[in-house]
């Protein structure tokens, strides 16, 4: 994909109906047990948070150095 057509896809998404042609983009949450999704969410949310309170800030920084390393090796 290159990068109009990525900016499009994202502009679809966040407007939750398909650029060209109006009609409304599938629930990606369809089929789905709506209780399961939820907990997912909320599993989601408040595990990022627990995990940097576990991380010393020596290891956070370590991560971060990682993943910019990462980023910028691509």
């Amino acid at each position: 994909m290159d990068f109009t057509q990525t900016a499009a896809a994202i502009a679809s998404r966040a407007i939750g109906e398909d650029l060209f042609d109006g009609s409304e983009l599938p629930d990606p949450n369809e089929g789905k047990d709506p209780q399961a999704v939820e907990r997912g969410r909320k599993g989601g949310e408040i595990g990022g948070q627990a995990r940097a309170v576990k991380l010393s800030p020596r290891r956070r920084k370590a991560i971060a150095k990682k993943a910019a390393k990462s980023r910028w090796n691509r």
